[in-house]
């Protein structure tokens, strides 16, 4: 009981930080413009593929994939549900599932290479871009 109640304090806590999610969708411009940095990464030689060639391809693409997941998390957060099981004062599952959705606009990659048998990507998002988009989807620029 004392992990649980231990874990919903963290989650209560974490939620009531000075992080804010970037909404530029609504009104008004923003006193600042943060650019935001991800990287992304995967493993060359487990990725599907007859050759070398075919892998490295498909690791460019899983790190690409990786990177906007990351920028995903920046800009949307992450959900994050726990549960914890007991019985007779003894824990007998425990599970945590984190998940992340949202939509990712004017990033850009600024580099691309492998690392041994591991394949980066970095990107940014200045999120300036980000307003002026959203302004001009929503007509207002």
């Amino acid at each position: 009981m004392k992990m649980l109640f231990g874990f919903l304090l963290v989650l209560v806590l974490n939620g009531c930080s000075m992080n804010r999610v970037l909404d530029y969708a609504q009104g008004g411009e923003p006193d600042d413009f943060p650019v935001l940095k991800a990287v992304g990464y995967a493993v060359i030689d487990i990725q599907p593929g007859p050759s070398q060639a075919e892998k490295m391809l498909q690791a460019i693409r899983a790190s690409k994939m990786d990177a906007y997941r990351e920028l995903a998390e920046q800009l949307n957060g992450q959900q994050v549900r726990g549960l914890s099981s007991y019985r007779d004062l003894t824990q007998t599952s425990n599970s945590l599932d984190v998940s992340v959705a949202g939509m990712v606009r004017g990033a850009r990659v600024i580099a691309s290479y492998p690392r041994g048998n591991t394949y980066a990507t970095e990107m940014e998002l200045d999120t300036r871009a980000l307003y002026n988009i959203n302004q001009l989807m929503a007509g207002q620029f």
